[in-house]
């Protein structure tokens, strides 16, 4: 099993777009189009991932461990049919120091999203619940929008979307 992502200190987010100008097509950026939840705008920090199906079991109880300032990126395999988070277990990533989540999947309880203080970026809403079994991988890479993110990768989100600096940067 791959060893977990423990960075020093927490990521300074930077504009995706002036990731953009900077390093041009050696910058992979998501083409997913996701909707912000949380009350962070933008957000960064090395990857943690979690590949999982309408069981959110697993990215639960690692959201309960220290984040250490990490992003986790989690692959629902675009599913809107149940909500891989909702304010219980994002509160629980808060108070955990994680900074953010990326979530190919769905939320629920949006309203109370909105006040927690982490950047939240998923696919849409549902209020259904997902299974509990724990179910799927963590830290192995998962692809979605067109890259591929690898535990470790630095990731910068914003409004205009979701960029992974260049491993040689």
């Amino acid at each position: 099993m791959p060893e977990a992502v423990t960075p020093a200190t927490s990521v300074i987010p930077v504009a995706t777009a002036d990731l953009v100008d900077r390093y041009g097509v050696d910058l992979r950026v998501c083409d997913v189009q996701f909707r912000r939840f949380g009350a962070h705008r933008s957000f960064a920090g090395p990857v943690r991932t979690v590949s999982c199906h309408e069981d959110n079991g697993l990215l639960r109880d690692l959201l309960r461990t220290p984040g250490n300032g990490c992003v986790l990126v989690v692959d629902g395999q675009g599913s809107l049919r149940t909500a891989l988070v909702g304010d219980l277990i994002a509160t629980a990533a808060q108070d955990n120091g994680w900074a953010g989540l990326v979530l190919h999947g769905a939320v629920r309880d949006s309203a109370a999203l909105a006040g927690l203080e982490l950047g939240i970026k998923a696919l849409g809403t549902i209020p259904r619940k997902s299974g509990k079994n724990a179910t799927g991988d963590i830290d192995l890479p998962v692809t979605f929008g067109g890259i591929t993110f690898h535990p470790g990768d630095l990731l910068h989100a914003d409004d205009d979307g979701i960029a992974l600096i260049p491993p040689t940067a």
